[in-house]
């Protein structure tokens, strides 16, 4: 909910996601945490469906929020993303309507800037990897079941033309938010019809704007959570 150009971070990240091309209905999958009913209010303010799950379950969460839905086929943008290109994510989409693949991604390997993040795939792909993950790693991140079982599932990557994976445009951190922010203001003037090459056009000419959050590592939440599968659930 924090302030981004005088909206909050998370409707930045619905603006982004509605804009994209592709046949879609978004959904707002938050969890059933008291502390997250403000998300609920804000989806009904917007008039988008909501759907509150598990905190820790994430895959169930998605499972039952495109149960739900009826969902075909699941596009996940991940709400700290308010730079997300929807141009991108139409790529992804493309990918799995065009070559009929369980999952396809533009991380594995990552291309793109941390933060235009995209994963699209089967309703049947993750009921598969809801009824088989066991990992606590693998219930809180939706689909590494999926990308860690290339046997079992047919996949897909869209690859950047140049290996920009090294900037961080996600926000998880303080620094990440200074910057966002920074972005938003000079791109306030597109009223939200920007692009990656506009953010990147921003960095060519304003580079210590990059620097503020160089250091801070890609997929840390991921990192963390494979030291904690001792267990299973």
């Amino acid at each position: 909910m924090a302030d981004v150009a005088g909206k909050p971070l998370v409707l930045r990240v619905v603006e982004r996601v509605v804009s994209m091309k592709s046949p879609h209905e978004v959904v707002l999958a938050t969890t059933d945490r008291p502390e997250d009913a403000v998300l609920l209010d804000l989806s009904a303010q917007l008039r988008i469906p909501a759907f509150a799950g598990s905190f820790d379950d994430v895959l169930d969460r998605y499972f039952q929020a495109a149960k739900a839905q009826e969902a075909d086929i699941i596009v996940r943008v991940t709400a700290d993303c308010p730079l997300f290109d929807p141009a991108i994510g139409d790529l992804v989409v493309s990918k799995v309507l065009e070559e009929g693949v369980d999952y396809a991604s533009n991380v594995h390997p990552p291309t793109f800037p941390d933060g235009l993040d995209v994963e699209v795939f089967t309703t049947d792909a993750l009921t598969r990897a809801w009824s088989r993950a066991a990992n606590c790693s693998e219930r809180e991140h939706v689909t590494s079941f999926i990308w860690n079982n290339p046997e079992l599932f047919r996949i897909a990557n869209v690859s950047n033309a140049k290996d920009l994976s090294h900037l961080r445009w996600t926000v998880d951190e303080e620094e990440d938010l200074f910057l966002v922010r920074a972005l938003y203001d000079v791109l306030a003037l597109k009223k939200n019809d920007f692009h990656m090459i506009d953010v990147l056009d921003i960095l060519r000419r304003q580079p210590e704007l990059a620097q503020i959050n160089a250091h801070l590592a890609r997929n840390s939440g991921y990192l963390r959570s494979l030291a904690s599968d001792s267990g299973t659930v």
